[in-house]
């Protein structure tokens, strides 16, 4: 495949708000690439012996953010990898100094479509007090509200309308608009030679 080569080990990080489909359409474009795939959800888990909502109801949500900075700086320095991060990872600066070194990808989707997926998920620790259909739609704007202009910084957005959309589609989109962005980002491939030389 064309674009592996133009890729040249490049990692690449799927970043979006809780619910997007990152893990899934991560290991499907894993797969794709013939690439390494990681979850820092699921490295995080591994690591504490905690799940998620443990670690935020034991620690608290600056705690989970600090691991997962560390867990970033850990798999950076791998390359032809798809990493799949949490919703909040866009929000410390720190962070943005790792995923810089790869390409970074948005996957943008419907607030009514996250809504929908997200509807009785015991697993999220941020919408735990918002179980009633108002409270999880005024909790998932107030997000989105917080984080989209953090999320615009990525390198490629990929909207997502529905879901009606499959992740398959939406890998094969992916794959077709990545070379596009490769092209318009000389220094991504730059700045990935000169962390590998």
């Amino acid at each position: 495949m064309q674009l592996v080569e133009d890729l040249q080990g490049l990692n690449i990080y799927l970043v979006g708000m809780m619910g997007s489909g990152k893990s899934t359409i991560g290991r499907s474009l894993a797969h794709r690439l013939n690439y390494r795939y990681f979850d820092t959800d699921v490295l995080i888990e591994r690591t504490t012996q905690k799940s998620i909502t443990n670690i935020f109801a034991e620690e608290g949500e600056t705690y989970f953010r600090n691991l997962e900075t560390e867990v970033l700086h850990q798999v950076s320095p791998y390359y032809k990898s798809v990493i799949s991060t949490g919703g909040g990872i866009i929000l410390k600066p720190q962070n943005w100094s790792y995923l810089r070194e790869g390409l970074v990808i948005w996957l943008n989707v419907a607030l009514e479509a996250i809504e929908e997926r997200l509807r009785g998920d015991q697993t999220r620790p941020l919408l735990k007090a918002h179980e009633e259909e108002d409270a999880l739609k005024t909790k998932l704007i107030q997000l989105w509200q917080e984080r989209q202009h953090l999320y615009r910084q990525a390198d490629l957005t990929i909207a997502i309308a529905s879901n009606s959309q499959s992740s398959n589609e939406t890998v094969e989109i992916i794959l077709e608009r990545m070379p596009e962005v490769l092209k318009t980002k000389p220094e991504l491939q730059q700045e990935h030679q000169n962390h590998h030389n």
